[in-house]
């Protein structure tokens, strides 16, 4: 178990504009990472949990940027599950699909001079996604959620969940702010990285 449990739990009611969810912190021993993990109402079902696993992006989810859909699809969850009435988002700190935010930049450099996003990733020699979701089972199985309906496109998410013992029983669609920015980016997703985004989603 690489979850850290503390003696005061790091759990409280959080207010927000989408609507009242409750926020927990997770402690991640082995990377010294604070995971998040905001729900709302019962985790127990009997329908799948509605999650998303939403990865940091601070240029998407913070500053708004319009180069990724990093940030559209971090408030539509929240409205989907606030909508649903239930559900969970674990916001996990896994900065530009794992490799960080330093890289990241350097990454988005590349881009600037042609590059696709997983190309700039691999001439950096870095992995084109690095991300390793154990944690996030983790994190569910600690909230007793086993089987989710998973707010995502990307499929090695759903295996990886299910590899490590959270029933991913549904999958919905999260294609959001689409825009000329991103265009190509997320064309690049579909085609060279496996989404499930078509080209009539762009």
């Amino acid at each position: 178990m690489s979850l850290v449990p503390s003696e005061v739990p790091s759990v409280a009611f959080l207010p927000t504009l989408h609507g009242d969810f409750q926020i927990q912190v997770f402690h991640e021993e082995a990377t010294g990472f604070d995971h998040v993990a905001l729900s709302l109402g019962d985790m127990g079902g009997p329908d799948p949990v509605l999650t998303r696993v939403h990865s940091e992006c601070l240029t998407g989810d913070v500053f708004g940027s319009t180069r990724c859909d990093c940030g559209p699809q971090l408030q539509a969850a929240l409205d989907a599950i606030i909508e649903r009435g239930w559900g969970v988002l674990l916001y996990l700190r896994q900065e530009g699909r794992g490799i960080g935010l330093h890289a990241k930049i350097q990454a988005y450099h590349l881009q600037d001079g042609g590059a696709d996003t997983l190309d700039a990733n691999l001439m950096l020699g870095l992995p084109a996604d690095g991300r390793d979701y154990a944690i996030a089972a983790e994190m569910l199985e600690s909230l007793g959620v086993t089987e989710v309906n998973l707010l995502t496109n990307n499929p090695e998410k759903v295996n990886q969940l299910n590899e490590h013992g959270i029933a991913v029983t549904m999958r919905t669609p999260l294609i959001v702010g689409v825009n000329e920015q991103n265009r190509d980016y997320l064309a690049t997703k579909g085609q060279r990285m496996g989404h499930h985004i078509e080209n009539d989603d762009l």
